[in-house]
């Protein structure tokens, strides 16, 4: 991602990509950031999208309605999305604050996210032939 290696990476991982935000993002970032990971999806002909917050502390109302609009996009381009990472604090202070992801599936860490995008491609794969 072109605003900083230090803020965001995406990386690709087979057909999957993982996208790791490392700190907080203001919200022209955040624009950036799903401009960035919409457009990786449709270069790489991702299947999946992992999107990992566990660096971050707080995530706002604008922070989540873009996590959910870049799950939406991804889903119209052919991606399934998930968000990893969420901690504690973070969820406790989003079901308080009335925000949510969503229909967006969300996974405890990494690898629990991956399985959960195996298992959904390799049976929507299945489905297709």
């Amino acid at each position: 991602m072109s605003i900083g290696p230090a803020l965001v990476s995406i990386l690709r991982q087979g057909s999957y990509l993982i996208a790791s935000i490392h700190t907080a993002l203001d919200d022209s970032q955040m624009i950036r950031f799903q401009e960035d990971l919409i457009e990786q999806i449709g270069q790489h002909r991702s299947r999946g999208v992992i999107i990992d917050v566990a660096a971050l502390d707080v995530l706002d109302s604008f922070g989540s309605r873009t996590l959910r609009n870049i799950a939406e996009m991804a889903r119209l381009r052919g991606a399934l999305t998930v968000i990893v990472g969420i901690q504690p604090e973070v969820a406790f202070a989003m079901v308080e604050l009335g925000m949510g992801t969503g229909s967006v599936f969300t996974a405890l860490d990494l690898e629990e996210g991956l399985a959960y995008l195996s298992s959904r491609v390799s049976s929507s794969s299945a489905l297709s032939t």
